[in-house]
């Protein structure tokens, strides 16, 4: 048996909102949206390089501004890796994405910082330091 990650999930509230911050704001690209009547949902499906990031809506979702608070160890989260955490800094700051936490930095291993999606997610960006 193989087993492989074959995509990670985050809950939204306001599912063409996160599809806007998601595609752009970081490039992502949409494969496919759907609405499931029968699981009552809706779900977005998004690509970035070698992997897949799902979005899910619950269709009876009527508080939109009820978020998750963001707390350490901002976990779980979805950890992106870049090879130049300077300027995804800047281009952060150029697309008014605020940063939860960082950049960080553990002296010749790795750098990272902390954002946060429409919802709360959060996502870290991470560059190694030592590959």
């Amino acid at each position: 048996m193989n087993l492989t990650v074959d995509h990670y999930a985050v809950r939204t509230m306001d599912m063409d909102k996160s599809i806007e911050f998601y595609c752009q704001k970081l490039g992502l690209k949409l494969i496919s949206k759907m609405v499931d009547k029968e699981h009552n949902e809706v779900f977005a499906f998004l690509k970035f390089d070698n992997a897949v990031l799902e979005l899910i809506q619950g269709l009876e979702n009527t508080d939109l501004t009820a978020k998750p608070k963001i707390n350490p160890p901002y976990a779980p989260h979805l950890a992106i890796k870049t090879d130049d955490l300077e300027s995804l800094l800047l281009l952060l700051v150029q697309k008014n994405i605020d940063i939860v936490k960082g950049p960080l930095e553990i002296k010749n291993r790795v750098k990272w910082l902390y954002i946060a999606d429409p919802d709360n997610n959060i996502i870290e960006f991470v560059q190694w330091l030592d590959s």
